[in-house]
């Protein structure tokens, strides 16, 4: 069987190298090749070019790198024509793999498979009847995104999401980061985001929160795991903060270990709207979650958003009981209540972060297996395999 696999980005290596470590457990004398990194390399890619050469997808990189940008487009559509192989996997980064297979599928009849399905149930619902036209089958992270594709003609088989499969620390982990940081009573993480402009908006908003919650509850402990890019920015924004906040730089924890404990740890976290909310379920630790943005992207997302929630603990579990404080709503008075109300009374929630792993596929079969799988069942059609 041969394969043409496409990631651009670190989280789609990840999803990539899964995906093909089950293909290889499922049919032993698979090929790949196409565009991805280190952990797909591993698992046996041979990489048509550096995939950090298409990761630069946001609408300014993509402006100023329009031309380069659309000769590896060009480039990997031959590619997979000259190619032929029995299918061609694009793992999420819409804007170069759905690209790519709208030239594919104009000239061949080559099995397209789009990993990560587009957030059609938030906003845009017309991606997904623009994608049927050049993609047989989408592998959905979450399990309520199948029926979306599908109304748009598009075979769609919920995969499980790989937060399901990250490593947790253990309790004797946590009573050790408690005993090393002098962290005795209750413990609040702070997660301000990853990007400088996140950062930039909401500390001075989380720094407001942060101090009336101490002023309220005199023995908290802050504890911010800082994201690599943004680390200096963080430290440089809570050096004022009362209770001496202590901030968690990547460079310092180069596997991770000291995050996972920070995150089994706390009693609550107050974090940016992202997938971070999974990784906070998935490590038990009840949120609040508050994001803002510039008035104009205020007014553009709100008009096009579908959901009264952009939590996906909220959404994957069917409750709303994660706090959001979200636009005009990103206010310290009502967020540090909020974060109060958590802290006396997390039930609700932590059943509801149990449900939600349980519906993304903890304690069953890993994610990247059941990707294979369902590429396999799809295309097991009467083809007859390269």
């Amino acid at each position: 069987m041969r394969v043409f696999i496409t990631a651009g980005e670190p989280s789609g290596d990840r999803l990539g190298a899964a995906l093909m470590a089950g293909l290889k457990e499922l049919v032993p004398d698979v090929t790949f090749r196409g565009i991805g990194g280190p952990l797909m390399q591993a698992q046996g890619l041979d990489s048509l070019f550096p995939m950090d050469e298409i990761s630069i997808m946001g609408i300014t990189e993509i402006l100023r790198e329009y031309r380069a940008l659309k000769g590896r487009i060009r480039q990997t559509a031959d590619a997979v024509v000259a190619e032929q192989p029995d299918v061609l996997i694009t793992v999420d980064l819409p804007e170069f793999s759905l690209r790519v297979a709208r030239l594919v599928k104009a000239v061949s009849d080559v099995r397209v498979v789009h990993y990560v399905a587009p957030t059609v149930w938030a906003w845009r619902p017309k991606r997904a009847q623009k994608m049927a036209a050049h993609v047989d089958q989408v592998l959905a992270l979450l399990p309520f995104e199948p029926r979306y594709m599908e109304a748009a003609g598009i075979a769609c088989d919920f995969v499980g999401h790989p937060v399901v499969m990250e490593p947790q620390a253990s309790e004797e982990e946590v009573r050790a980061f408690r005993d090393r940081h002098g962290i005795q009573g209750q413990m609040v993480l702070v997660l301000p985001g990853s990007r400088r402009s996140e950062v930039g908006r909401l500390m001075p908003v989380f720094a407001q929160a942060a101090r009336a919650l101490m002023a309220a509850r005199p023995g908290l402990r802050l504890v911010i795991p800082a994201a690599g890019p943004v680390a200096a920015a963080v430290r440089e924004a809570v050096a004022d903060w009362p209770g001496a906040p202590l901030v968690i730089d990547p460079s310092d924890d180069p596997d991770g270990a000291e995050k996972r404990a920070a995150f089994r740890a706390a009693d609550v976290a107050l974090a940016a709207s992202g997938t971070v909310s999974l990784e906070l379920a998935a490590a038990g630790t009840p949120m609040v979650i508050a994001y803002d943005m510039s008035w104009l992207s205020r007014q553009i997302i709100g008009r096009m958003l579908r959901v009264d929630s952009v939590t996906l603990v909220n959404l994957v579990a069917e409750s709303r009981t994660v706090p959001e404080f979200i636009g005009a709503k990103c206010q310290p008075g009502p967020i540090a209540a909020a974060v109060g109300q958590v802290l006396d009374a997390p039930g609700a929630q932590i059943e509801a972060m149990d449900l939600t792993m349980e519906r993304l596929g903890r304690g069953g079969e890993r994610p990247g297996l059941r990707a294979a799988r369902a590429v396999l069942d799809r295309l097991h059609d009467g083809k007859t395999l390269n």
